[in-house]
């Protein structure tokens, strides 16, 4: 793969990470009593003129 693609790829890939961070934290600030409760999170990836859907799973543990 070319230069570019792989400067794309990983920009975007750090946006996604970044964002997606920055989402979850604020919403565990805004839910009461997190402390202890484990939350599971899905991560669904499309991309437009591919056909792909990629699906990411987990657990996300409260402080």
């Amino acid at each position: 793969m070319s230069d570019d693609f792989n400067m794309s790829m990983r920009k975007f890939l750090k946006q996604v990470g970044v964002t997606s961070q920055q989402a979850i934290e604020e919403a565990m600030r805004n839910t009461a009593d997190t402390a202890g409760k484990s939350f599971e999170a899905k991560i669904v990836l499309t991309v437009d003129g591919l056909d792909l859907e990629h699906t990411v799973t987990g657990q996300i543990q409260g402080d």
